[in-house]
């Protein structure tokens, strides 16, 4: 079993969870906000809808809030190190601007683990489909 066969390969690199081939999301998009929740309706190499019913990727909120909590907490404890008291306009400041930079990451990578919890791997694409 390879580095590409595997679920966390699929996950971090937002790969179609079926062949691991495709694309999810439109290249050169992450950071073009107007275009970073821009998504594939199907993998170019196998087929596999990317949305498979409508509201699909409503549980992928739960997962963001996670990810969200988890910056909150970093970015709690690294002004903790560098700064010797806090306060709440530092924190607020700190907040939205790592909120901001990594909403793109936080929604691609919610998106691609909530899709890979439903969708097995089942080999690497055979044949091209359009």
């Amino acid at each position: 079993m390879s580095w590409k066969d595997t679920t966390l390969y699929s996950i971090l690199n937002t790969k179609c969870p079926r062949c691991h081939t495709g694309d999810m999301f439109p290249k050169g998009t992450l950071y073009n906000f107007r275009k970073f929740a821009a998504m594939h309706e199907k993998c170019s190499c196998c087929g596999q809808a990317f949305e498979p019913e409508p509201g699909y990727y409503y549980g992928a909120m739960f997962v963001s809030y996670a990810f969200s909590t988890a910056i909150f907490i970093a970015v709690w404890i690294g002004l903790s190190f560098f700064v010797e008291e806090v306060t709440l306009t530092m924190m607020i400041i700190a907040l939205i601007i790592s909120v901001v930079a990594l909403l793109p990451i936080n929604f691609r990578l919610s998106r691609s683990i909530w899709i890979n919890i439903f969708i097995r791997y089942k080999g690497p694409c055979q044949h091209q489909e359009v």
